[in-house]
């Protein structure tokens, strides 16, 4: 068993307080519950693509990583998030705009 996680609201301000950090232009587009929420990155590359990211958990490894939930036209992707968000209402979306397809999540701590 690892330490204590850290609340949704904690990660989400850490991790747009990075992206400030690295001139990443990123908001929260849907808020989520602030302790047990998870957490969906949309990364628009402000040409009409765009990719989803989902933290997800690998009962094997008890690893957690970032995987790709949806990838393609913008319109697509938001539309996967929107049925994640049907799915699950308590789930925070964050929109990192970013030409260069940045989004920092494969850094060290936002995994």
């Amino acid at each position: 068993m690892s330490g204590p996680r850290l609340t949704a609201e904690f990660w989400v301000q850490a991790y747009l307080a990075r992206l400030r950090l690295a001139d990443l232009p990123a908001f929260v587009v849907a808020r989520g519950d602030g302790t047990a929420g998870a957490v969906l990155v949309k990364l628009n590359t402000l040409d009409g693509k765009a990719r989803a990211f989902q933290r997800s958990f690998d009962p094997m490894t008890g690893a957690r990583a970032w995987m790709v939930l949806a990838d393609g036209e913008e319109t697509e992707v938001d539309a996967a998030i929107a049925r994640q968000r049907d799915f699950d209402p308590d789930l925070w979306v964050i929109e990192v705009e970013d030409r260069d397809g940045r989004h920092l999540l494969d850094e060290p701590g936002l995994d």
